[in-house]
């Protein structure tokens, strides 16, 4: 999952992108970058890290310009290397910088194609590299030396017809403006708004609303499936939709888990639909545990403390902070090992222990992954003194891969694969596993939503990929290359080869 950002100012935007890019800090913690333009020339700063790590005042001073775009990422493909650092560059046709959420499932295809037909280099594993350069070549296919709208459009057209998989995309075309658009499905989020100042209307597309917000832009609209924005350095906004026959099919996960509460996504509230998650989880609850002993709700923070709250009111038990969370340790699902995420947990949260002596508790999470963070949390709760764990999801259980940009990629890295919950409860240690309905998850996510949402890619939850072109040999050959061990072994390969050029140097 990454966040991604653009801004069509009227004054210099750094700061703006910059403050951006905190609000989106949640959607990825393993690098940062920012693109400005000014005077035909692209000023571009960008290293692993958290937001506030990698820009620092000399930085900020060399981003120029009143046009910029920024990203965050945490690496679901390629590795943690600076070189995959986003945004990408390249400098022909007219010089375009890109950023980019999600993940290409043709992109060893594409990769091939570039080369052989394309004669274009890739010179990272990240297939937003390869995304770059596929809309590069096909606005090169204009053949002019001065753009119009509608060659911008028919270059995203030329991506829809190649790419496959889920991706929102925000790029900046030099002396031209910035264009966004979104995969035919809309499974990653993109919004855009827009601000009314001294000098004039200024343009912001991004993730989430909240970064929109926070920066005194009002949301216009959600970027539709297959749709793009263009925005030129004049401030004029037009769109298109540039795929056939989109199908309005958002991630459900990112109302589950990766959204900001405060955040709206596709016409819906990210605080009442988890609102309404924890009502239906509550009536699960009463339909598969009637006679249940629950003394007290206590959420796992930060993500569930909607969700439980609502489900403490409708059960009418008692709601308690049982956790204190250290702030400044990254969110443990979307840390890249399995060895960081057993560290990370312990040090992430401290029981209160008079909120566990002696109670029958009711742990209360987002969505249950790999089970790391929910079997050590469980472990805590019981040295605190629980009598009784019980533990529910606000979400179905985890049985499949996530393949469109979220890191859930080893089938057998996830505890509910294989197992009922009766068996998921053993493996965590709990009393008592519940799980919601699919159906309810639905239901939540879909009711009052302002939009016409045919579906809602649930692919990790019931195999069902809405792309339709994922299949087994792609799962396992996914399997394989980004699996704990894999992950592991790339990450002590980047850190010999630092070691080596130490060394020389």
């Amino acid at each position: 999952m990454c966040g991604i950002i653009g801004i069509v100012g009227k004054s210099s935007v750094n700061q703006a992108l910059y403050d951006g890019l905190t609000m989106l800090q949640h959607r990825g913690q393993d690098a940062a970058g920012i693109v400005t333009c000014e005077n035909n020339r692209f000023h571009l700063r960008k290293s692993n890290g958290l937001v506030q790590n990698v820009f620092h005042t000399r930085h900020m001073m060399d981003l120029l310009g009143n046009v910029g775009i920024g990203h965050v990422r945490y690496p679901t493909a390629g590795c943690s290397s600076t070189a995959e650092a986003q945004p990408f560059y390249v400098n022909t046709p007219y010089g375009i910088a890109l950023a980019h959420n999600g993940n290409l499932t043709n992109a060893d295809a594409l990769k091939q194609e570039l080369f052989q037909e394309d004669l274009r280099h890739i010179n990272t594993d990240s297939d937003s590299e390869i995304l770059l350069n596929i809309f590069a070549h096909e606005l090169h296919r204009a053949g002019r030396s001065s753009l119009t709208d509608k060659d911008i459009f028919a270059a995203v057209r030329g991506v829809h017809r190649r790419c496959r998989g889920g991706y929102a995309v925000v790029a900046l075309i030099m002396g031209y403006g910035i264009v966004a658009f979104r995969d035919p499905y809309g499974i990653r989020p993109l919004v855009y708004g827009k601000a009314e100042t001294e000098q004039g209307t200024e343009y912001m597309v991004a993730s989430e609303s909240v970064a929109l917000n926070v920066l005194g832009f009002d949301l216009i609209d959600d970027v539709a499936p297959g749709e793009a924005v263009y925005i030129s350095n004049d401030g004029q906004l037009s769109k298109q939709t540039c795929a056939d026959n989109p199908v309005y099919s958002p991630c459900i996960f990112e109302l589950v888990y990766m959204a900001r509460p405060d955040s709206f996504m596709d016409g819906i509230s990210v605080y009442k639909a988890r609102l309404r998650m924890g009502k239906a989880l509550a009536r699960k609850i009463e339909n598969v545990f009637p006679e249940h002993d629950i003394d007290v709700v206590i959420p796992i923070p930060d993500t569930s403390r909607t969700a439980a709250l609502s489900l403490s009111y409708h059960l009418n038990l008692k709601y308690r902070e049982g956790f204190v969370k250290n702030r400044y340790i990254p969110r443990t699902f979307i840390m890249p090992g399995q060895h960081l995420r057993k560290k990370s947990v312990k040090q992430k949260l401290n029981a209160i222990n008079l909120e566990f002596k002696n109670k029958n508790v009711l742990l209360v999470d987002d969505s249950i992954v790999r089970g790391t963070t929910a079997k050590q949390i469980i472990e805590m709760a019981r040295q605190a003194g629980a009598r009784k764990v019980y533990f529910a999801s606000a979400a179905p259980p985890v049985r499949f891969p996530n393949v469109y940009g979220i890191d859930m990629p080893s089938v057998h890295e996830l505890l509910a694969h294989n197992r009922d919950e009766e068996q998921i409860a053993r493996e965590i240690g709990a009393d008592k596993v519940i799980y919601q309905d699919l159906e309810d998850l639905i239901a939540c996510a879909r009711k009052k939503a302002s939009k016409e949402i045919s579906r809602f890619d649930t692919s990790c939850f019931d195999g069902d990929y809405v792309t339709g072109d994922v299949n087994q040999p792609y799962l396992e050959n996914l399997e394989r290359m980004r699996n704990d061990a894999a992950k592991t072994q790339r990450a002590n390969k980047e850190s010999a080869e630092v070691i080596d050029l130490h060394n020389v140097a």
